[in-house]
């Protein structure tokens, strides 16, 4: 499993131990369970919806805790779905819809689109 360090250079024991998995490397099992949870789901589905760098992981609205939320950025993260990095207190999110699109074609758009309800024309 190939594993990246962040690139950002803040010296703190948070960065240090942040990595990131390519989405290649994982394996279709690791992803869909990454997937299979709800909450993970609605943070793809938030994270599909803005800009990249846009969501610090606080201002998701998760009916988890403070831990819970980290384990499943984590889990995100160790899936390649999401990248994150540090800007000052808050970490920043991206979600890597084209290398994961990459190496799982159509799955992100199955996931994101989940949570869209049809418009009814009749």
């Amino acid at each position: 499993m190939s594993v990246r360090r962040s690139s950002n250079t803040v010296s703190s024991a948070r960065v240090r131990g942040l990595t990131h998995v390519d989405p290649s490397e994982v394996s279709l099992q690791t992803a869909l369970d990454a997937l299979a949870d709800p909450v993970r789901r609605t943070i793809v589905r938030e994270l599909a919806a803005h800009r990249d760098w846009a969501k610090a992981c606080g201002t998701f609205d998760l009916p988890v805790g403070k831990a819970t939320r980290s384990h499943h950025f984590a889990v995100l993260r160790d899936a390649g779905l999401v990248e994150q990095r540090d800007e000052g207190p808050r970490r920043l999110n991206r979600l890597r819809r084209a290398e994961f699109d990459r190496a799982f074609p159509g799955l992100l758009k199955l996931v994101v689109s989940e949570g869209i309800t049809p418009n009814s024309t009749g």
